[in-house]
């Protein structure tokens, strides 16, 4: 009989540990806990953490919701050699595709979800016009291509004023007034300090220290949050000479046979940016960094003279996956090897999109009515993008690092 109780007991003890397991689950999932949120967000980040995605790695496939914006309305940031939609191309098959990265997803751009995370913060672009057309197709992106009269243009905070007799300014800088979000170009092909020299030449030489940052980024460091680098196609000895640039390392003009070589000058200076600014980062703890690697050309054998081969328009004929690891881009994905700088890698899936570059479509003269049909200007272009395009991918995939 003793033994009957005992066994009672037991069981209304381990039915009693069960309720009040079952009564702390529910309170744990129930929304209004203030621990709910905290716990499932820790294993959110968990999961996020303990699996790193390779946003490099992936394929390409077919989406009718886009493009991100229209191409006829970003006119106030989009330039007009890049809107292809305003030029007499008919087949913009091209704008339909998004990347899907392999074993992770990449969230739909929103805009108004994007400046509420990027409130207060300000987000800079340094590089050539492929980085411009990235800034670009983000502003695109950001504005929903919408005639946007709030936004404010604030490049004289940072000096990018245009000088007198120039064709444009150095780079812009505008400003989301409802989220206090900036987003700002600074044109730099080379990534390094370009200063004028003291001579006589005519024009005057121009000293390209190749190992200092541009001063742009030394002197606006402080006020970014997010940085985004790239440079390549200026790195040729006709785009050097033609600047005339003189590289300069310690201050000191540079005659060996190392730099003569310009495929290692540039090495050279992506390495030397890349330090400087690792060194960095530790005082700049809200800073995240990003060096995009290089952004591929479509020309025939690689060469701007020899014509264009990328008039093609049927998407994508050279494939859609991407499926080795490593950048192609060996020489930026050495540079950041061990360093706190990421990695924006859009080699691979760009190369496989030869049919949305520029070239072949017409520029429409602006004023038709005293322009010849045989004077419209005909783009030979196979190096920068349609917008909308493929740098909107490159934003995506840098919003989904962020």
């Amino acid at each position: 009989m003793l033994g009957g109780k005992s066994c009672v007991y037991k069981g209304s003890v381990s039915l009693a540990l069960v309720i009040l397991i079952l009564l702390m689950v529910l309170i744990l999932v129930s929304e209004k806990n203030p621990f709910h949120t905290s716990i499932f967000e820790m294993q959110r980040q968990f999961s996020v953490s303990s699996s790193v995605c390779n946003f490099a790695k992936g394929k390409w496939v077919e989406d009718r919701r886009r493009p991100l914006y229209s191409g006829f309305e970003c006119k106030r940031w989009l330039s007009a050699m890049w809107a292809c939609r305003m030029m007499d191309r008919t087949d913009f098959s091209f704008e339909h595709y998004r990347w899907q990265p392999e074993g992770c997803s990449v969230s739909g751009f929103e805009r108004s979800a994007f400046l509420r995370r990027m409130q207060n913060k300000t987000i800079a672009f340094i590089g050539d016009s492929l980085g411009r057309q990235q800034f670009q197709s983000l502003m695109c992106m950001a504005s929903g291509g919408e005639e946007s009269p709030e936004v404010q243009d604030v490049g004289w905070e940072y000096g990018l004023v245009k000088p007198k007799g120039a064709l444009r300014p150095d780079g812009w800088a505008y400003r989301f007034p409802t989220t206090n979000t900036t987003i700002l170009y600074y044109w730099s092909a080379s990534l390094s300090d370009l200063v004028p020299m003291n001579n006589s030449d005519s024009p005057p030489l121009i000293a390209m220290h190749l190992d200092l940052p541009p001063a742009f980024m030394r002197t606006y460091l402080h006020r970014f949050d997010v940085l985004i680098l790239n440079t390549g196609h200026h790195w040729n000895r006709g785009k050097i000479e033609g600047n005339h640039w003189v590289m300069h390392v310690n201050g000191t003009a540079v005659n060996n046979e190392y730099f003569k070589d310009i495929g290692n000058a540039k090495d050279f200076t992506i390495q030397s940016i890349v330090k400087w600014l690792d060194s960095q980062l530790p005082l700049h703890p809200r800073l995240t960094a990003f060096f995009r690697t290089i952004s591929p050309r479509h020309f025939r054998n690689g060469d701007w003279n020899s014509g264009g081969n990328c008039n093609n328009t049927v998407p994508l004929t050279r494939g859609s996956k991407i499926t080795a690891d490593g950048s192609m881009d060996t020489t930026v994905e050495r540079a950041l090897n061990g360093s706190r700088i990421k990695i924006l890698d859009i080699t691979a899936l760009s190369e496989l999109r030869d049919e949305a570059h520029i070239s072949g479509s017409k520029l429409k003269p602006r004023k038709p009515k005293k322009v010849s049909s045989n004077e419209t200007q005909i783009i030979n272009d196979c190096l920068h993008w349609c917008l909308p395009g493929i740098p909107d991918t490159w934003n995506e995939l840098l919003v989904a690092q962020l």
